[in-house]
């Protein structure tokens, strides 16, 4: 039964994804506002035809330009946030060799980053500023892959360079990047009035039967994890229930550098997350102790890679 539930999944993602690519191919084309409201109502129906329910805290602010930073667990965080507003993306570049994701990320208006190449950062950043002063909702995956899902990971502070871009130079001894000391990356910075919103997402359930920390794993894509049996394995499992919790919009000019904005949503997302686990409202205050230890705690060493990540 549950190889079947699998093929009938899959067969009928492909009965709905194929057809409408055209389409939104020609929206990209004549159409900017339909190109990005089309794959937030696709991804619904996608979170329709999995299983997927959503419990949705707070909402991603309309009509300006929005950062969105979140954590990340699995490849299935893609339709589930594209289900909860109309955003598009920031991947590293190699996803824009995968066969097929790679067509559905072009679509979806992914902004590709070439994560191995600094030179490249100035590009990536332009883009990232000129999509914001769009009015685009843009994630950022600020951990730089995915984890079991029973944790969040230290963030990157180098990944928000294009939001929080360094004025000036800066001492070797205190740069982290070569993008830290590139004035080209430096002239580059999104439009006045852009806000950063946090977006915590959590599975919580599977065929309503709540996830312990040793069940998370099935959802969470990390390490080595092949995509296409890790899929298959899930679309097997049954239906999941996720919790996404968004926090209010913060102006990214009351940040003073772009560490003090990864130290804010990182601190923000990691104790939503544990009000998740814990069951706890939104914004229900939360001591140091009770901080469980998969949520602090660095992954399980097989998690190290992240080849196969969006990010």
């Amino acid at each position: 039964m549950s190889a079947f539930r699998a093929g009938r999944i899959l067969a009928g993602f492909f009965a709905l994804t194929v057809p409408l690519m055209p389409l939104q191919a020609l929206f990209i084309r004549v159409s900017p506002r339909l190109a990005r409201t089309f794959p937030h109502w696709y991804h619904r129906q996608v979170c329709r035809l999995l299983g997927v329910r959503l419990t949705i805290d707070g909402a991603v602010a309309a009509g300006q330009p929005v950062l969105i930073v979140a954590n990340h667990t699995s490849w299935l965080d893609i339709p589930v946030i594209s289900a909860v507003a109309p955003v598009s993306f920031v991947a590293k570049k190699e996803v824009g060799r995968w066969p097929f994701v790679s067509s559905l990320a072009i679509l979806q208006r992914t902004v590709f980053v070439d994560r191995a190449r600094p030179t490249a950062a100035a590009g990536s950043a332009e883009e990232i500023a000129n999509r914001l002063k769009i009015g685009d909702t843009l994630v950022l995956f600020a951990e730089g892959t995915s984890s079991d899902g029973n944790r969040v990971l230290p963030f990157r502070t180098s990944l928000f360079a294009a939001a929080k871009p360094i004025r000036g130079r800066r001492s070797s001894e205190d740069a982290e990047t070569a993008d830290d000391a590139d004035p080209a990356v430096a002239a580059t910075a999104p439009p006045a009035g852009a806000q950063v919103q946090t977006l915590t997402l959590c599975y919580t359930h599977l065929h309503g039967v709540p996830l312990e920390r040793a069940d998370r794993p099935i959802v969470g894509w990390y390490g080595d994890m092949e995509m296409g049996s890790h899929a298959w394995q899930l679309l097997k499992s049954g239906p999941l229930d996720v919790t996404i919790r968004i926090g209010p919009p913060v102006s990214l000019e009351a940040f003073a550098d772009r560490k003090q904005l990864a130290r804010h949503s990182e601190d923000e997302i990691r104790s939503e997350l544990v009000r998740i686990l814990r069951g706890r409202r939104p914004g229900e205050a939360v001591m140091l102790a009770e901080l469980p230890r998969e949520a602090v705690a660095p992954p399980p060493a097989k998690s190290a890679g992240e080849n196969r990540n969006f990010v």
